[in-house]
């Protein structure tokens, strides 16, 4: 019988992957920057249109706004957390479905407690 499970992707920090990682959060934020911007152009954009009474739009996009900077702050962490970690750490990169196989006599345990997948620079590590 074939069972679908979680498996746990890690990725083994290097120069490499830590530079790859420094480079995604800082395209996420300035993608979040680059939203509020546009943000704040739309807003003052239906302003001038007068459609809409102007304090329900500024509610509407404070919560927007709200939204994007939380988002913001997170990545902000991130990259912190980031640059304190040391060379060698592992960091969960995902999660993945796989299917494992299970026969009659099978030790339980061993075959579905949490497994897991290092990678480091992309290649396939290990298998825990």
């Amino acid at each position: 019988m074939q069972l679908i499970q979680t498996v746990i992707v890690k990725q083994v920090l290097t120069e490499k992957s830590k530079k790859q990682l420094f480079e995604k959060f800082q395209g996420r934020l300035l993608q979040l920057k680059k939203e509020s911007e546009q943000l704040l152009f739309e807003q003052r954009r239906l302003e001038k249109t007068k459609n809409y009474s102007p304090e329900s739009l500024k509610e509407k996009f404070k919560a927007e706004f709200q939204i994007r900077k939380e988002k913001m702050q997170l990545v902000e962490f991130q990259l912190e957390q980031l640059h304190n970690l040391p060379l060698g750490s592992e960091i969960q990169e995902r999660e993945v479905q796989a299917l494992v196989e299970v026969n009659v006599g099978d030790s339980w345990d061993e075959r579905v407690v949490n497994p897991t997948i290092v990678i480091e620079d992309g290649i396939l590590k290990e298998i825990r």
